[in-house]
Formats: C-alpha cells, sequence, structure tokens
C-alpha cells in the first residue's frame, strides 16, 4: 500500500559535464505518506524523466531524508555510456550497481591477510606468495 503513494522528484543544479562525459544533479524526492523512495525506482523515474534506457548509467547516492520526512534530496549521475561510468565511477559505487565484482571475504580477513603477508620479507616472500597461490587455485 505504502509503496504505491505517488513521489514527484525536482532536478536542480544541473550541469552537463563533458569532461566525465555525464549530466549531474541534485535530485529533491517529494514522497509524503513513505518513509523513503527506493534507489532502483527513483532510477527507473530518472530514466524516464530524461530519456535514458540504460538504467545503468544512472547512479544516484547521498540522499537524506529531511527532518520530519516527505522530502529527501541527493544527488544523482547520469553518463553517456557504461564504458564511461566504469571509467569514471569509483568502485565502490560500480558493485553497487552491479557492474563490477565486490571485494571477497571480510573485512578482518582481508586485514589478517595483509598483517600475514608483512611477516614474510626477502627472498622467501615471493616463494611464499606463489605456494600461497598454488594452494588457493588446488584447494
Amino acid at each position: 500500500m505504502s509503496d504505491k503513494l505517488p513521489v514527484q522528484i525536482r532536478t536542480r543544479k544541473f550541469i552537463r559535464n563533458a569532461v566525465l562525459a555525464r549530466r549531474q544533479f541534485v535530485i529533491d524526492v517529494v514522497h509524503p505518506g513513505r518513509a523513503n523512495v527506493s534507489k532502483n525506482e527513483l532510477k527507473e523515474k530518472l530514466g524516464e524523466m530524461y530519456k535514458v534506457k540504460d538504467t545503468d548509467r544512472i547512479f544516484v547516492f547521498g540522499f537524506r531524508t529531511a527532518y520530519g520526512g516527505g522530502t529527501s534530496t541527493g544527488f544523482c549521475l547520469i553518463y553517456d555510456t557504461v564504458e564511461d561510468a566504469k571509467k569514471f565511477e569509483p568502485k565502490y559505487r560500480l558493485a553497487r550497481s552491479g557492474l563490477v565484482k565486490g571485494r571477497e571475504g571480510s573485512r578482518k580477513q582481508i586485514k589478517e591477510k595483509k598483517n600475514r603477508g608483512k611477516k614474510i620479507w626477502g627472498v622467501g616472500r615471493r616463494m611464499a606468495k606463489h605456494k600461497a597461490k598454488k594452494a588457493a587455485s588446488s584447494g
């Protein structure tokens, strides 16, 4: 029920950034009676507004709901092509949208691997890395 309430989208500070091959602007979303609006829903509506067929080129982020609810403000980038998006967008945002694979393992695992690598030094370092790769590929 609450997901079907109407949503109004306004854009401001629109800039055509030719250097980064994108359009960028601030979005004001008016959503009375709803807690917030999903990013996928916003991408679809912005795709219709700006005649973008492929929503993978649209990145929305940085949303803050105003005190008391009913309105949210965020940022949107619409790239000319998916290749431009992959070239200029940070990896974490590409991973969020599913364009690249995210980081494997937990934060703790990554730190433990880094610290294990610091303990081995000199000539044995290269051999240890080689053995670790071999063990990972066979296991």
